[in-house]
C-alpha cells in the first residue's frame, strides 16, 4: 500500500508550499498587504520558520507582515534550540525598533517562549518597567506573564 500521508511526504508538501510562498512574498512589492496574507498561510509550518525570523529581524520590511511574524513566533517557537536564540534575538530587535510603535506591540507580547535568554528577559523586564509607549509597556508586561505560566506548566519550552 502506498501511504501518501507519510511523514516524509508531509514534511515535502510542507517544503514545497513554504518555498512557493515564500518566493510569492520576495516577488510582492513592498507595501503590498499579500506579504501580511502570506505569513498568516505561512502558520505552523516549520519549514518556514527561519523565514519568518528574517521578516520580523529586517526593519525595512512591511509592518504588517512584521506583526504577523511575531505573531506566529509566538505561537509555534522554534524547536531547533539555534534558531529559537536567534527568533529571540529578532523579536528583541524588532522590539527596539524606534519607528514601528505597532511592530514593538507585537514583539513584545511575542517574547514570552524566548525569556529563557537572559538578554530576551532583561530586555522585556525594562520595557515592562520604563517603555514610554504604555501599550508596549502593557505587551511586555502580558509577555512576562505568559512566560511565568508557560514555566509553570511546562509548556513552550526549548
Amino acid at each position: 500500500m502506498n501511504d501518501t500521508h507519510s511523514p516524509t511526504t508531509a514534511a515535502t508538501a510542507a517544503t514545497t508550499a513554504a518555498e512557493r510562498l515564500i518566493a510569492e512574498f520576495h516577488a510582492l512589492p513592498a507595501g503590498s498587504d499579500r506579504k501580511r496574507e502570506i505569513i498568516t498561510e505561512l502558520d505552523a509550518n516549520v519549514q518556514a520558520l527561519p523565514f519568518l525570523v528574517s521578516v520580523v529581524a529586517d526593519p525595512g520590511e512591511y509592518d504588517l507582515a512584521r506583526v504577523e511574524s511575531a505573531t506566529v513566533l509566538r505561537l509555534w517557537p522554534p524547536a531547533d534550540p539555534a534558531l529559537r536564540h536567534e527568533a529571540g534575538r529578532a523579536l528583541v530587535s524588532a522590539l527596539q525598533d524606534p519607528e514601528e510603535d505597532l511592530v514593538r506591540q507585537y514583539a513584545a507580547m511575542s517574547l514570552a517562549p524566548y525569556t529563557d535568554d537572559p538578554v530576551v528577559a532583561t530586555v522585556l523586564n525594562t520595557t515592562a518597567r520604563a517603555d514610554e509607549d504604555p501599550l508596549v509597556r502593557d505587551s511586555a508586561r502580558f509577555s512576562i506573564e505568559e512566560a511565568h505560566r508557560l514555566q509553570r506548566t511546562g509548556a513552550g519550552g526549548p
